[in-house]
């Protein structure tokens, strides 16, 4: 692996993992944690996804950094290291790693197959740059020290990732990043969904081809795969909807009819309509964003928002 290295540390107990998805399944109402949706086809649908007429987050992000990369830039610095979190293929951060002259660029993500093609492909495209890949779960928890080095890092969640947390866990999360922000110099670059009209963010969340239904339906590909179970995928609807009175899209399986799954050996009867939750998506005003940023410690805070309003990027050091 010549140009890039890979470390593995996903600290899984396989038994308790199995067991906290089956409690989960067994549960009412049932869920499957969110890290299930990135097999290799849920991967490739997720970037389908962001593709979509109906999905705005990813296009107008990009937007931002186009119009504003900059200044972005500038508040950055240069020649430090550009830490990736939830790196997937690379695609996002590669396009800022000239731009702020890193001199070591750090992928994150639970999925190891994606970030090892995308530091395969970096590894030819900038060879002076150093690559790390680090395969772990951080949502249970961000610990890097091991894998960082003594310069300027710049820590970079874009595509309003953060709105998987809910705002207490989102907060505890912001300040385990401001905790690794010790050197002079470093940062959060961080991409924020806003509140919007329930029925575009209906739509970015329902899409009309079918592909988030796709998505979601796929984890219980994965989850029949790791658990031996049974379930008949096609018997689930997927349903995703914006809930105002919480601030958040939700996304469920709903069950079209009875059906009856063998989870390590023991029947759990779906009724029809019952549902599955699978995954939060939070949404933020800008303000409350910049606030919850100061209360993670980040002390000063900047950000850039598309002339809609419908994305903001912060940058926070």
């Amino acid at each position: 692996m010549a140009g890039y290295h890979v470390v593995h540390r996903l600290a899984i107990d396989p038994a308790a993992e199995r067991r906290s998805l089956v409690a989960g399944l067994r549960a009412t109402p049932a869920r499957i944690p969110p890290k299930y949706f990135y097999d290799d086809l849920g991967c490739a649908l997720y970037g389908a996804i962001c593709a979509l007429p109906e999905y705005y987050p990813t296009r107008t992000e990009r937007a931002i950094f186009s119009a504003c990369r900059a200044e972005i830039a500038q508040a950055i610095g240069s020649g430090g290291q550009f830490v990736d979190l939830g790196a997937g293929d690379c695609g996002k951060g590669e396009s800022w790693l000239s731009v702020v002259a890193a001199k070591r660029y750090v992928a994150v993500d639970i999925a190891a197959g994606a970030i090892e093609r995308g530091l395969a492909r970096l590894a030819h495209a900038l060879p002076g740059v150093e690559l790390l890949g680090v395969v772990t779960d951080f949502t249970l928890g961000l610990d890097l020290r091991r894998d960082l080095v003594e310069l300027p890092t710049t820590f970079f969640y874009p595509g309003s990732s953060i709105g998987n947390f809910a705002p207490d866990d989102a907060l505890l999360f912001l300040q385990a990043i401001q905790r690794h922000c010790d050197v002079p110099g470093s940062g959060l670059l961080i991409g924020v969904d806003t509140i919007k009209d329930k029925a575009r963010l209906d739509a970015a969340y329902d899409d009309s081809l079918g592909v988030t239904a796709a998505f979601n339906r796929n984890v219980l590909n994965h989850v029949n795969r790791v658990l031996g179970s049974d379930f008949a995928v096609g018997a689930y609807a997927h349903r995703g909807f914006y809930n105002e009175e919480s601030r958040r899209i939700e996304m469920h399986l709903e069950a079209t009819s009875t059906q009856v799954v063998t989870l390590d050996g023991v029947p759990r009867t779906f009724g029809a309509g019952e549902r599955i939750h699978t995954e939060y998506s939070y949404k933020y005003v800008p303000d409350d964003f910049a606030a919850l940023l100061e209360q993670a410690g980040f002390r000063t805070v900047r950000r850039w928002q598309d002339p809609r309003g419908d994305f903001v990027t912060f940058y926070a050091a």
